[in-house]
């Protein structure tokens, strides 16, 4: 039975359709039930891949990458993709997910990672620039793997979202290191002009996803990142 729900969650990605979503999850919880009652080992690595992609379909990158990394030296799901095409979602998601440190620890020094990464075309070079904070390079190599990533079946639909979040992970590493930096400057580190990057910040900004302001009269960018003790006590509020 633990089989034959594997099956259906494999008929669900060869779908890949969002009508498909219900029955998806509908699936993942009933092979988790068989699977805990006595499924075997390659069986439960297996669910763990298509509980990933079910997430990344959805938008759930955190969660997604949690699983895929935890796959990395398990990987068996073979029907839904090579292995070096599991990598190439593997460091994707988790670029948008962990922090540098963990990255690094997690993905970056990774053997398995490590051994096939070069494998696909620009997926080094991006990752490493964003760890090494080259932003220039992180940006040309994002440009340069864009097509990979539309042509992918769990990452394209939803693009546009994961390319805003990968520039709101780039903007806030930048500027962390700063409490005020020109937007020239800031444009020249990314390689894009002044009015693209405070058009991208404001919008970020608006929406609440970066602590910073831009002062337009100065030209510049100065950050507000929130005191320890306000985060903590405006946690305690929510609760």
């Amino acid at each position: 039975r633990a089989v034959a729900s594997i099956w259906c969650l494999q008929c669900c990605v060869w779908r890949s359709a969002p009508a498909t979503s219900c029955s998806f999850a509908k699936n993942i919880a009933k092979a988790k039930g068989l699977i805990e009652k006595g499924g075997d080992w390659e069986r439960k690595n297996q669910l763990h891949i298509y509980e990933a992609i079910f997430l990344l379909m959805t938008r759930e990158y955190k969660d997604a990458a949690k699983l895929l990394l935890d796959s990395v030296a398990t990987f068996t799901a073979y029907p839904l993709m090579n292995y070096t095409e599991f990598v190439f979602y593997t460091v994707l998601t988790s670029m948008i997910s962990l922090d540098r440190v963990a990255l690094n620890n997690k993905a970056i020094k990774s053997p398995d990672v490590l051994s096939v990464i070069r494998d696909v075309p620009n997926l080094k070079d991006l990752v490493f620039a964003l760890y090494k904070c080259q932003y220039g390079q992180l940006f040309q190599s994002l440009a340069a793997i864009t097509p990979q990533i539309k042509r992918g079946r769990y990452l394209s639909l939803h693009f546009n979202y994961y390319l805003r979040e990968l520039h709101i992970v780039a903007y806030t590493q930048f500027l962390e290191s700063y409490r005020s930096v020109t937007l020239a400057s800031t444009a020249a580190s990314f390689g894009v002009s002044v009015p693209f990057l405070d058009k991208e910040l404001s919008r970020f900004i608006n929406a609440g996803r970066l602590n910073c302001k831009i002062d337009k009269v100065g030209g510049v960018v100065e950050t507000n990142r929130p005191d320890a003790k306000n985060v903590q006590y405006n946690a305690f509020l929510k609760h």
